[in-house]
């Protein structure tokens, strides 16, 4: 049986409403995605930042400067833990997409309702998987601050300018 193109028209229009919670969530996903990316590129720097300080003779407080570059490690690490997952939950959802459309409109595919329910369903468990890794990452990134006081200069640096000069 041969369906009007009206009625093709009805179904890809129905099968777009159904697509729209998941391309939000996508486009959520790589939201933060650009936030993980981020956290990680500033980690490295900081990172490398330490490196430098390290290689350079006489430096104060260099096995606080060492254990912090193991936390930017440690970091730098869950980081990229949480932007795999992240990225495979963004690959779920497109799959989810991909096969709301082959359901759909191929009337000759299997009905993959409940296999498009299981991969939503994963790619749920990992973007909830990645946020518990950032999370993670965000605590121990803010515990780094507290340790970074105690070791650090009492003074920022323009206030020891102003009274040198």
């Amino acid at each position: 049986m041969n369906a009007s193109p009206t009625e093709h028209l009805d179904l890809i229009s129905h099968v777009i409403q159904l697509a729209i919670a998941p391309v939000f969530l996508l486009t959520a996903i790589g939201a933060l995605l650009g936030v993980l990316a981020n956290r990680l590129a500033r980690a490295v720097d900081r990172a490398r930042e330490i490196e430098a300080l390290l290689e350079a003779s006489g430096v104060r407080h260099a096995d606080a400067l060492r254990s912090e570059h193991a936390v930017c490690a440690r970091r730098s690490a869950m980081i990229l833990r949480s932007i795999a997952l992240c990225v495979i939950a963004a690959l779920l959802v497109c799959a989810v997409i991909v096969g709301l459309f082959v359901t759909a409109y191929y009337r000759w595919s299997p009905d993959l309702s409940r296999l498009v329910a299981a991969i939503f369903s994963c790619a749920l468990l990992a973007l909830i998987f990645g946020l518990l890794t950032f999370l993670r990452e965000v605590y121990i990134a803010t515990a780094t601050l507290r340790f970074g006081a105690q070791v650090a200069d009492p003074q920022p640096p323009k206030a020891r300018s102003r009274r040198q000069g």
